[in-house]
């Protein structure tokens, strides 16, 4: 009987991974795309760079222009990179909220987990604006770690559901949405501009120390995450059929949720509160390679990847010199795919 599915097992691990066959090409074909993306963005700019230049300096291959190194390597290089691991980061986040849930509509940033993080930042930004920047990440952990935590407990009642999990995130969301509010309201005016700045979700001037910031996170969680993929394929069994399968599923859904916190949470502290790519980028994912989540994680990571980068692009061009941040992009396209969801979610 044939199947359109591949099954890894490891010799050495007591783990297996099941991937559709058609995973491989379907990356290819983003990551390909995503470069691509990366390469315009580079490139454009109020001193262009032909493409094939872009890609010269990033080898190191002399271009016989110096100014094309510094321009490349030190202000736009870093902007891209950052775009692309903060897409990745969320879209991950998302795709594991969507598992824990069970619900096609959750995300990081609609239950609560980056209005923690958004509140710890702005805290930091506003009321001790002379931190070094590595510090804003473990902040912006901790203010996510804090909020699902709190979710979590808010929603417990002989453990936790889907639905309580969503309900007490959107609550919690509202609540740090409105001490975030508050502190911009009344904090020094030079700060408050440079959080509500960050609050539209940019990548404008990041470094290559908020790169190196942003980094390790991802190198300790993302691992994380598709080690714990298969849990996830159980989890979206429904509760009592995970159970019956073994499953702790208390302690799974757990610490998925840190995982997703952990991702959400630097994200947030490196590019500001850029909003829906966690649920878009899933849901792309998820029509081209289906619902296996050894499949599911790394597409949906590379097209979060993709989606940050376009829109980072978009918002540099469309109304070139001013420059739109990234998040307002994301929104715009966002906030009517949500709608369309939510219709097409009632419909079913």
């Amino acid at each position: 009987m044939k199947t359109n599915t591949i099954v890894f097992r490891s010799r050495l691990l007591p783990i297996s991974f099941r991937l559709k066959k058609r995973v491989p090409i379907v990356l290819l074909i983003i990551i390909l795309t995503t470069l691509t993306a990366m390469v315009m963005n580079t490139s454009f700019g109020e001193y262009p760079i032909p493409p094939l230049a872009v890609i010269q300096t990033v080898l190191g291959i002399d271009t016989g222009n110096a100014d094309y190194a510094f321009v490349i390597n030190t202000l736009r290089l870093p902007r891209t990179l950052t775009a692309c691991l903060v897409g990745m980061a969320l879209a991950i986040s998302g795709t594991i909220m969507q598992g824990i849930t069970r619900n096609p509509l959750a995300d990081p940033g609609i239950i609560g987990i980056n209005a923690g993080a958004s509140l710890a930042a702005v805290s930091l930004i506003v009321l001790l604006p002379n931190l070094p920047a590595g510090v804003l990440p473990v902040a912006a952990f901790g203010g996510a770690l804090i909020a699902s935590l709190l979710i979590y407990l808010l929603a417990w009642n002989r453990g936790t559901h889907p639905v309580r999990l969503i309900l007490i995130g959107v609550g919690i969301a509202s609540v740090a949405g409105a001490f975030t509010n508050l502190l911009v309201t009344f904090g020094d005016i030079n700060n408050v501009s440079q959080a509500l700045v960050w609050l539209a979700g940019s990548v404008y001037g990041r470094s290559w120390e908020q790169l190196f910031s942003l980094l390790p996170w991802l190198i300790v969680f993302i691992p994380l995450a598709l080690a714990n993929a298969p849990q996830l394929n159980v989890l979206n069994l429904g509760e009592e059929t995970a159970k019956g399968l073994g499953s702790k599923v208390e302690w799974q859904r757990s610490f998925l949720l840190l995982i997703s916190a952990a991702l959400s949470g630097a994200a947030v502290a490196t590019a500001g509160t850029i909003g829906f790519v966690g649920l878009i980028a899933p849901h792309i994912a998820r029509q081209l390679v289906g619902n296996i989540h050894e499949g599911l994680i790394p597409v949906a990571a590379i097209t979060g990847a993709m989606i940050v980068v376009i829109a980072d692009f978009l918002g540099r061009i469309l109304f070139a010199p001013i420059e739109i941040p990234c998040g307002i992009v994301t929104a715009v396209i966002g906030a009517p795919y949500f709608v369309y969801l939510l219709i097409r979610t009632r419909r079913k």
